[in-house]
This record gives C-alpha cells, structure tokens and sequence, in this order.
C-alpha cells in the first residue's frame, strides 16, 4: 500500500513538473510584442543675434603712407558707425595684414626672368556682434556709401544666430518624445493591443535651416547661420511593450 502511494505521488509531481516545464519553455520562445515609432518635433523662430564681418584695404609703394590711409579709413568707418547708433565698444578691429605685391618678369623669348615689386597691400577686418539684428542689417547694406569717401570696403554676409538655443532644444526633444507617443498609443489603438512601458529612446541629429531654403539635412547636423528666419527640428524614436 505505502509502496502503492509513493509511486502515485511519484507520477503526479512528473505530470506537474511537465506541465510547468512545458510552459515556460513556450513563454520562453514566445516573442515579445513592441512598437517602434520616430516622432518629429519641429518649430520655425527668428534669429536675435548678428555678427557682420566688413573689410578695407589700402594699397602703395610707400607703406608708410598705405598704413596712414588705412588708418583715415578705420577713422571714417567708426564716425559712420556711431552716426547710425553704434556703440563703438561692440566693434572689434584685426590687426592689420600687410602683403607685398610683385609681378612676374619675363624675357622676350617668354623665360622668367624674376618678380619686380610693385608695392604693399593692407588690409584690416571690423566684426559686429549685436542683438541688435535689424539695425545691423541696415547698417551692412548702407555701409558701402563709404566708397563715395574713398573707403575701399567690402562688405560680407551677417551671419544669424539664436541665444536660447539649448532651450529650443529641449523644447524640441519633448515635442517629439509627445509626438512619437501619441503615435505609438494610435498604433496600439488601432491593433486592439494596450501600450505597454517603454523600452528605450533614441534622439535623433539636432537640425537648424533656413526656413523655405530647401536645404538638405547633414547626418552631423544642419547650423544654418546666413537665414534670420530659421526652423529647427529633432527626432526621438521610441520603442514600447504592447500588452
């Protein structure tokens, strides 16, 4: 009898360790069910910040007196400048380039002979960093009536720049984290599933063009500085477990 029950409960805790056996290994090759989605959080803003690069050049055999007309340029060029409301402080100027000019010398027969020296480029750079946008674009137009004064001046593109950018930023990040949320409850939705937790989160290249520019975006990222009026946009691509 005793031998009778032991083989009993001996058979039943075989069928029992079968069964939960069986069972884990079907949840083992069970597979998980997960959503993977990209939301895009995109805004357009305008840039605050300025800076505008302009430069002057004098040339002459005397470097003495190309230096001394460089110096009567930068003269002309700060009276302008605080004319039109700029204070003076927020102009940087380079120090001066000097080159020497030569040409080539060549016989009759076409055989460099040498150069001859013909005399001396100088040059100098002014920068402008203004939050100041508008006036600064109007003074890099109107600039070039200096050549009416005998100032050789070239002026260069501003570039445009945004000061809370690390804000935009994060801004950004939640506005596609929300976005590819919404996405993924949809999905689920319209599977007859329940989101599940989220699994991991992958952002995508922070990107900066110039609105309506049809600029390209770079794998590295995109820093439009010649457009005022720019767009940013992120991606966050989102993965979750579905119940």
């Amino acid at each position: 009898m005793k031998k009778t029950i032991s083989a009993l409960v001996f058979a039943i805790a075989i069928i029992v360790a079968a069964v939960v056996l069986g069972n884990a290994f079907i949840n083992r090759n069970k597979a998980q069910q997960t959503i993977s989605v990209t939301g895009l959080g995109e805004a357009d803003f305008t840039s605050d910040l300025i800076v505008w690069e302009a430069r002057y050049t004098r040339m002459d055999a005397d470097l003495s007196a190309a230096y001394a007309d460089l110096e009567r340029d930068k003269m002309l060029i700060s009276e302008y400048l605080r004319e039109n409301g700029i204070d003076l402080s927020n102009v940087v100027f380079s120090a001066v380039n000097t080159s020497e000019n030569n040409e080539p010398i060549y016989g009759d027969n076409g055989n460099y002979l040498g150069s001859r020296f013909t005399g001396y480029t100088l040059s100098q750079t002014l920068e402008i960093t203004s939050k100041e946008v508008e006036k600064i674009e109007r003074i890099s137009r109107e600039i070039t009536q200096l050549l009416n004064q005998g100032v050789q001046l070239y002026s260069l593109a501003p570039r445009y720049y945004f000061t809370q950018i690390e804000d935009l930023k994060i801004e950004m990040i939640a506005r596609a984290t929300e976005n590819a949320r919404l996405r993924a409850e949809q999905i689920a939705e319209n599977s007859g599933a329940e989101l599940g937790e989220l699994i991991s989160g992958d952002m995508g290249v922070f990107q900066i063009t110039g609105q309506n520019s049809g600029e390209d975006y770079s794998w590295g990222g995109a820093y439009n500085t010649a457009s005022k009026e720019k767009t940013t946009s992120i991606t966050m691509k989102l993965k979750y477990n579905v119940d």
